[in-house]
């Protein structure tokens, strides 16, 4: 979940749109589908543990799978982050944020038309793992808490992506920290804002779900870009943070031939 290495061809920036789709696509269905789909199943249902965990494994794989084409972003917020963090350039910030954007609502799509196929099923009484607050938040928490929340807990994922992607951390890790991390921030989170830290994941079922949700959705923008700001920023003068598009250049050798 880092960046890019050399300046890409406008093909290379094509496969690299491609694997976000996707890697983003993966996230939003995963996680929002279990939630979705078997959280409340009977008495087996995965619950909380098993929705955080959802959330964690679809990031954790679509890392290890697409982050050596794309720097495995799969986040607006993240996307934010990298480039005040000089991961990865300006010209890649809003094809990233639209393509993630896209995906999760198409995400949010195929997951209202898997739900649908249940007998009973109603999206204004069960939802789509909408992120509220106030009577839209899981456990009643009000808009300042889930404003605080939302910040706080992107910034710390942000600073946890810029760190074990830092050219300077344990290589072949980074997924692995990221991915655990998202897990503990649904953990602690859920309660308050059914957990956002991803303005695209906030997107794709609001869309989809329409009423306070969308209405909502300033806030899980806002609130997250805070965090992305902060993070991006601060990390370069806290830590003297290394990790720069030009640095990464002479470490790696990514391929972003046309082809």
């Amino acid at each position: 979940m880092g960046a890019p290495s050399r300046a890409p061809s406008p093909a290379g920036l094509g496969r690299r749109l491609a694997v976000e789709l996707i890697g983003t696509f993966w996230l939003v269905f995963a996680g929002c589908g279990t939630a979705v789909l078997s959280a409340r199943f009977d008495d087996i249902g995965a619950g909380l543990l098993g929705v955080a965990l959802a959330f964690g494994l679809a990031l954790l794989t679509a890392a290890y799978a697409f982050g050596h084409i794309s720097g495995g972003h799969f986040n607006p917020a993240v996307t934010v982050a990298l480039w005040l963090g000089r991961r990865t350039r300006a010209a890649d910030v809003v094809p990233y944020v639209l393509v993630q954007v896209v995906a999760a609502l198409a995400a949010a799509a195929v997951l209202l038309a898997v739900a649908e196929g249940r007998a009973g099923f109603s999206l204004d009484r069960e939802g789509l793992a909408t992120n509220g607050y106030g009577t839209d938040s899981p456990g009643g928490y009000n808009l300042g808490a889930a404003l605080l929340v939302e910040s706080v807990l992107t910034a710390v994922f942000a600073l946890v992506v810029l760190g074990a992607t830092d050219l300077r951390a344990p290589r072949g890790t980074g997924p692995l920290a990221i991915g655990l991390t998202l897990t503990v921030i649904h953990l602690v989170s859920i309660p308050v804002t059914n957990t956002s830290v991803n303005p695209a994941r906030s997107t794709g079922p609001a869309l989809v779900a329409g009423g306070a949700a969308l209405s909502q959705l300033w806030l899980f923008w806002v609130a997250p870009m805070i965090g992305a700001v902060a993070a991006g920023i601060g990390y370069r003068y806290v830590t003297g943070g290394t990790g720069t598009v030009e640095a990464a250049a002479e470490a790696q050798d990514v391929d972003d031939r046309p082809g």
